[in-house]
């Protein structure tokens, strides 16, 4: 059984309901969960944010957050977790927000740089990770392996 359908089948015994802010990801995530039978149980929402414009205009991040920090913050991940679960009233939020590359990286903030929020029920986290040496694709695909294992620990 693969990652994705495990975290379906304990969401639907736990009768959770997930939701995504994507960035970086581009709707892979929701893809991955979305491929399996029995999803529609559990999936509530996604908002595919992949511009600072939607970021500000859809998930009501602040322009100063964005100015002040960047896309890519610990601050923006909050934001956007915190905005996506007013809008999906789903129990668990996922926010997305990192540099896939292979361009576009910094000394502060290089390619490979991912920040994953997650909320569930009241409680709030952010996690940092830096994942090196990957294609684009490579890259989202282990965020979302990473994100599904962050929901399967904090739910089992």
């Amino acid at each position: 059984m693969t990652n994705s359908k495990k975290l379906i089948k304990f969401l639907k015994k736990k009768k959770l309901k997930i939701s995504f802010a994507e960035s970086c990801t581009g709707g892979l995530m929701s893809s991955v969960i979305t491929s399996n039978d029995g999803s529609s149980s559990i999936f509530k929402l996604a908002l595919i944010t992949y511009s600072n414009e939607a970021k500000i205009k859809i998930l009501k991040v602040p322009k100063l957050i964005i100015k002040k920090y960047g896309a890519v913050s610990v601050q923006c991940c909050l934001s956007m977790v915190n905005n996506l679960s007013k809008i999906s009233s789903s129990q668990i939020n996922v926010s997305i927000t990192g540099i896939a590359g292979p361009k576009g990286g910094s000394k502060e903030k290089p390619v490979g740089l991912v920040f994953i929020g997650l909320k569930f029920k009241k409680k709030i986290f952010v996690n940092k990770y830096l994942f090196r040496n990957k294609s684009r694709i490579n890259f989202q695909k282990t965020v979302v392996n990473t994100v599904i294992k962050i929901v399967l620990s904090i739910i089992k």
